[in-house]
């Protein structure tokens, strides 16, 4: 069969199937099989494929139609510039988190040698981002899974920063010791409700419980991190949150429940969403 068929043969399939974005998907998939690049797919679409190649493909189209994360068959997600490995014991990165990465860099321009936390880190995207956009920066990225440190720590390998991080298993805050100080907390916790996660695609479904599973109002996280995170923060120093679209009120009014924080400020993504949340401790 030739390439062109073959794509469009998983093309069908998935749009049959009713997976979203079913050309791209059955595009990005053959691309890795083949190990071709999107204008190879395209000058050589009448190239023969394989029986063996044929096979593989078919049997992970079939995946992606059973909700398997097209980015957990190829192992494979880009962030910030940059390719990341994930699997199916990390959140896969979105584009949306890159506001929040891009708001830190800035922020921490403004710091000699800045030291920042990032909680819950999960594959290491937003921490490895920091450690290869600010120069002297020291990055701690904590997780309570360990798996997903193994992750984050072969993404810091691969993409040359690991001199530049330090790997922590911790619940939280719960392993960092009080004498550390940060210039900058960072994080992108689990902020889906509880009873919201069974209603989300199948793809994002499959993907760790743990990573989206913020509560029964989605909002325990948050919670957790504005009522310990300034005993860990340096005076000038920052909080910076990614939420959900229609989360800020509830996070910002958690933050000035604490009185420990100054008036905090919202970002909006791409597509026009409330997306993070950024404050600063009090003097």
């Amino acid at each position: 069969m030739q390439i062109k068929e073959l794509l469009n043969k998983g093309t069908i399939m998935l749009k049959t199937n009713g997976v979203e974005s079913p050309k791209l998907k059955a595009r990005l998939l053959l691309q890795h099989i083949l190990n071709k690049t999107r204008q190879q797919m395209i000058i050589y679409d009448t190239e023969q494929v394989s029986k063996e190649k044929e096979k593989e493909y078919i049997i992970n189209i079939n995946k992606l139609i059973k909700g398997i994360p097209l980015q957990h068959i190829t192992n494979s997600q880009e962030f910030m510039k940059m390719n990341f490995f994930v699997n199916n014991d990390v959140l896969i990165p979105r584009a949306d988190t890159e506001i929040l990465v891009e708001e830190v860099i800035k922020i921490a321009k403004q710091k000699k040698n800045p030291i920042i936390l990032d909680l819950c880190t999960g594959s290491g995207a937003i921490a490895v981002s920091l450690a290869k956009y600010i120069e002297n920066a020291i990055i701690y990225a904590v997780d309570i899974s360990e798996n997903a440190l193994k992750v984050a720590q072969r993404n810091a390998k691969e993409n040359n920063v690991e001199q530049k991080i330090k790997f922590i298993k911790s619940d939280m805050f719960a392993e960092i010791k009080q004498e550390v100080k940060f210039d900058i907390i960072v994080s992108n916790p689990p902020y889906i409700r509880t009873d919201v996660i069974k209603q989300l695609n199948k793809d994002v479904q499959n993907e760790p419980h743990i990573a989206l599973d913020g509560g029964k109002d989605g909002l325990d996280f948050y919670r957790k991190i504005a009522k310990e995170a300034y005993t860990y923060m340096k005076i000038d120093s920052f909080l910076c949150l990614e939420i959900g679209y229609d989360q800020k009120i509830d996070v910002i009014e958690i933050i000035e429940n604490e009185k420990k924080y100054a008036t905090a400020y919202c970002k909006k993504d791409l597509y026009g969403n409330d997306r993070i949340i950024v404050t600063k401790i009090l003097d």
